[in-house]
């Protein structure tokens, strides 16, 4: 049985900042800047965020925003958004997610498992082709850091089963 490996410790922030500051680029040697990156940092709430609306099956009020990268390649780092009390139907994604919970409570509900429910600083990773639900609770908007290793996607259920099938 697959299971959510999730933990909150202090270091969770602290890779999620790390990831910020190095720009996840995918380099062999992280120490070597690429052209003319440059290192930078972001404030999950900062005012100058520039949000873009999620795909047609998510919830209204739900928010993206790339961080890092190239959305349409891989390694991109994005700020995903939702409401407080909505849910995001069963969906995938062709990639792993690598997560931090930045705001809010979120719950994780990835087909075959218990659900898990994430606190501000927790780290989940999801596997590639693995259906799941999220649901931000009463707590604020849910605010979640995720680096994808491909291109950023996600795919509805209803409109394409997930590679991964779970009894």
């Amino acid at each position: 049985m697959n299971r959510v490996i999730y933990f909150r410790t202090g270091t969770c922030v602290l890779l999620a900042a790390s990831l910020f500051i190095l720009g996840c680029n995918g380099n062999d040697d992280a120490n070597m800047p690429v052209g003319n990156q440059q290192a930078f940092t972001v404030e999950y709430n900062d005012p100058n965020i520039e949000w873009g609306a999620c795909p047609e099956f998510m919830p209204e009020g739900c928010e993206l925003a790339v961080i890092q990268g190239n959305p349409e390649e891989p390694n991109a780092d994005v700020l995903f958004k939702l409401e407080p009390n909505t849910t995001v139907e069963r969906h995938w994604h062709t990639s792993a997610e690598r997560m931090v919970l930045l705001s809010g409570e979120l719950e994780v509900d990835y087909d075959g498992q218990d659900p898990v429910t994430l606190g501000q600083g927790v780290y989940a990773y999801g596997p590639a082709g693995l259906a799941h639900e999220t649901h931000c609770l009463d707590e604020g908007d849910c605010i979640l850091f995720i680096a994808f290793e491909e291109p950023v996607d996600a795919i509805s259920v209803e409109d394409e089963e997930p590679p991964l099938a779970v009894d």
